[in-house]
């Protein structure tokens, strides 16, 4: 049976897991979903149509599934998803998408979101993201698989970052960074591969060093359009697996574009 301290309210029509435990003062509505071993501390709320994942973890002062922040929306179905193994820090704040939008807003499994972020509407967290403290996500941001954003760092709406990529500490992200690259500055530039990560991921030095001579051609050292300079691309790199992840990431970059390794 679950746990429920005698300040919560939960409501009667929450689903909640037989070993489920709610702490003191916090607050589940109707349309909420708690899978097994889920643990909300204290003094946390959680409601709309929103589903949390199996033994992830949710601390003090921490509001999942509220209404987006959007000027638009007038109360309709939307939903929130959050993995498995999560670890949801003090003051996190999730939202519900738009029904403009995927009308979803989704974290992946075994996320960590520090104190003070903020993961607004529609956006889409791939498994093994980390959100340092008070990093805010503007609507429709899509973070790949085992993306770092370092503190108060700032990502436009409708920003995406590729796989592995990683986002420094105080940046302000305005366009889309490829897999396994570091962003810094404000506005934040392209300041090289994510070699740290790209390492601790086992990659061998002959795929890092396809990768580096890429990020030259990409970004350094040739003329002409990005189109042009992709399609040449692949066909010089396009065999390795990390590279080709890069080409098609770049050769689908949405309105907001590439960030460079200089400004415009």
């Amino acid at each position: 049976m679950s746990s429920i301290h005698p300040s919560a309210v939960v409501d009667p029509a929450a689903e909640l897991a037989d070993d489920v435990s709610v702490g003191p003062f916090c607050v589940v509505g109707p349309d909420v979903v708690l899978a097994a071993g889920v643990k909300l501390d204290s003094h946390v709320t959680v409601e709309g149509s929103t589903r949390v994942g199996e033994r992830t973890r949710i601390w003090p002062f921490a509001a999942l599934g509220g209404a987006p922040q959007h000027a638009r929306y007038a109360g309709d179905g939307t939903r929130l998803e959050v993995g498995a193994d999560c670890l949801i820090r003090e003051h996190v704040t999730l939202h519900r998408g738009t029904e403009g939008d995927r009308g979803l807003t989704r974290v992946g499994d075994r996320c960590m979101l520090m104190v003070g972020s903020h993961v607004a509407h529609d956006c889409v967290l791939a498994d093994d993201v980390v959100l340092a403290n008070n990093v805010q996500l503007g609507g429709h941001v899509e973070l790949g698989p085992s993306v770092f954003v370092g503190g108060n760092a700032g990502l436009h709406q409708r920003v995406r970052v590729g796989e592995g990529g990683f986002v420094a500490g105080g940046a302000v992200l305005l366009r889309d960074l490829v897999p396994h690259a570091i962003a810094s500055g404000n506005p934040a530039l392209l300041v090289g591969p994510n070699l740290v990560g790209l390492r601790r991921a086992g990659v061998d030095r002959g795929s890092i060093a396809q990768v580096r001579a890429l990020r030259r051609w990409l970004f350094f050292e040739q003329e002409g359009t990005l189109a042009a300079r992709i399609e040449e691309a692949a066909g010089r790199w396009g065999a390795d697996p990390l590279a080709e992840a890069i080409l098609r990431f770049a050769g689908t970059t949405g309105p907001r574009g590439l960030v460079a390794s200089r400004l415009d």
